[in-house]
């Protein structure tokens, strides 16, 4: 059916986690929005949206009054179920996302699991779950989120304990839930420069397996002896600004930065090949 577009809106665990600002559905979606048959975008009956977040945004965004829609007909509560089965397959709803929304839900399971135990005759007057309802309601997370019990126990760790930056970072996918753990190790006022100094060591791994992988489309012919050279003069004018970075590489590879290759070209130390 047609729906208006302004009357659509997201859930609100969605919205509150900044989830449905998945720039490579929107990307998707404007690259697709020429096809005269574009995917209908899954709402409840009162109008929130299950699926198809960035063609709802790029509608919104283009000054659509009206989208295509495809109806089902679950409850609130069932309709955050149904996000989760239907994105845990996606791009960009990795396990940290899933499980984040799943813990939207962490309320609900424990009051439903205590009247459940109440109705049963057992615990009448007890106000807190007992440790092993605990964990069947984290089983019950861990399986609408689609991963293990000891992912969604790591991830409520790193939600008290992690750098914000950190969060964002899970939240993009460039920093998994085992490497944030590790970190969370650390004091918040250490994490955030131990993780950009992991980040850095990664890119730079990253250019070293090239280099080493593909010699042949080097550019320039450097010569060793002439480098060091540089390098120490250039440590010895300015403290620090030759970094040592230990790499899995089972070859020793110099970096040089643009600033001393500059430097040496211009001085016809290094030969241009």
């Amino acid at each position: 059916m047609v729906r208006v577009t302004e009357r659509l809106r997201i859930h609100p665990a969605v919205e509150e986690l900044c989830l449905s600002d998945v720039v490579d559905e929107i990307n998707e979606t404007a690259r697709l929005k020429d096809r005269p048959l574009l995917e209908p975008i899954l709402i409840t009956m009162n109008g929130t949206i299950l699926a198809g977040f960035g063609r709802w945004r790029l509608a919104v965004l283009e000054g659509k009054r009206e989208v295509h829609c495809l109806e089902h007909p679950i409850s609130e509560e069932e309709s955050l179920q149904f996000i989760l089965n239907h994105h845990k397959p996606r791009r960009g709803w990795n396990a940290f996302v899933r499980i984040r929304l799943a813990l939207t839900m962490e309320s609900s399971l424990q009051k439903k699991a205590l009247d459940n135990m109440r109705a049963g005759g057992k615990y009448k007057g007890w106000a807190n779950l007992p440790e092993a309802q605990h964990l069947d309601v984290r089983q019950q997370i861990a399986h609408t989120a689609g991963v293990g019990v000891r992912n969604v126990t790591n991830v409520k760790t790193i939600l008290k304990t992690a750098h914000p930056r950190l969060i964002a970072a899970l939240r993009e996918g460039t920093l998994t839930i085992n490497a944030a753990m590790q970190l969370c190790k650390l004091p918040k006022s250490e994490q955030l420069e131990r993780f950009i100094r992991r980040s850095e060591e990664r890119e730079t791994d990253k250019v070293i397996r090239r280099s080493v992988a593909r010699p042949k489309e080097q550019t320039i012919s450097t010569d060793g002896a002439t480098i060091l050279d540089a390098l120490q003069q250039q440590e010895a004018c300015q403290p620090g600004s030759v970094v040592v970075r230990l790499s899995r590489c089972q070859h020793t590879v110099i970096l040089v930065g643009q600033d001393l290759l500059t430097q040496l070209h211009s001085h016809e130390a290094l030969k241009l090949i």
